[in-house]
């Protein structure tokens, strides 16, 4: 990549029942001042209101595709996605978020600065802050740019919000684990999956924090606990599959979750107050459990069903 004006860039929204968000949601990427990309919207939907607004929207501007999918799962919408573009970037954000107009314009410039960079997350900000928006909006702060592989050390990061990769991660590391991930029969956890597996296939993967997209996923404080739950569900599952194809660093890792929540939880329970963490370290333990009802592929390193 050269010139950024030459780098075509593949947008992805996956939306499911959002009628009320997708619409702002396409219209800030389609607002991009970057000059040579489209934008696919991979719907999910059971009805056809999300539809509808999409093909207004694409009778206004042709660099709108549109697919439907009558499965659900975020990770089979990912994956559809991903068979279904061209770009040798390909840039995913939510159906409930909210892009600046150089959003592409610096991914394709992270990407051409680390020219070795196939996976990249970028900040994922409150749209609304005030209110307590800060505080129930699901969130990923980036303090510095930082690369992770194994030169330069790894941990367990990444949100779908705001990510974007090369189409060549996907020949080396596989595309999206479809037990994984929202919709799916294991939650959650499907960014975490692919950021291990392109730290195994020694793919480097890029923190970006100039690289923001606004959140208008705001989460009351009754739903946290359930959010929680699926959070530490997935986490569960991702790391259990790893630890049973014969990784002993995700065996570490996942010791070193265990401990770091239980011990967050024994400090909040001494002070008297509630510990969140027990929604996740119990979302976890399902997980692990709902993991040994698939089988898994020690070569792709996803699950697969179970004989």
């Amino acid at each position: 990549m050269k010139n950024s004006s030459h780098s075509f860039v593949s947008a992805v929204i996956c939306t499911r029942n959002r009628p009320d968000k997708i619409g702002n949601a396409a219209e800030t990427v389609l607002a991009n001042t970057y000059s040579n990309f489209d934008l696919t919207i991979i719907d999910q939907s059971t009805n056809d209101e999300t539809q509808a607004i999409v093909r207004q929207i694409g009778e206004r501007d042709s660099r709108v595709r549109y697919q439907r999918m009558n499965t659900s799962g975020l990770s089979r919408a990912y994956n559809l996605a991903i068979a279904s573009t061209s770009g040798p970037i390909i840039a995913f954000t939510d159906d409930d978020c909210l892009v600046p107009s150089d959003w592409i314009e610096k991914i394709v410039t992270a990407f051409e600065e680390q020219c070795d960079g196939e996976l990249m997350y970028g900040q994922v900000v409150p749209a609304y802050p005030k209110d307590g928006g800060t505080e129930l909006t699901p969130l990923l702060r980036i303090d510095k740019a930082e690369r992770l592989d194994r030169a330069n050390g790894f941990r367990v990061f990444g949100m779908g919000a705001n990510f974007a990769a090369r189409r060549s991660l996907f020949e080396r590391a596989g595309t999206f684990d479809e037990a994984l991930g929202g919709g799916g029969p294991l939650k959650s956890s499907q960014d975490f999956d692919l950021a291990y597996r392109a730290y195994r296939r020694d793919a480097p993967i890029l923190l970006r924090p100039e690289v923001i997209v606004r959140h208008d996923g705001r989460r009351e404080r009754e739903d946290w606990p359930g959010l929680l739950r699926a959070y530490g569900f997935g986490d569960g599952a991702f790391y259990s599959k790893h630890v049973r194809c014969g990784d002993p660093y995700a065996a570490w890792l996942i010791a070193k979750t265990v401990c770091k929540v239980t011990a967050k939880i024994a400090v909040r329970c001494a002070l008297g107050r509630r510990a969140a963490e027990i929604d996740y370290l119990s979302g976890f333990i399902q997980g692990v459990r709902g993991g040994l009802k698939f089988g898994v592929d020690r070569t792709t390193l996803l699950y697969t069903e179970k004989q």
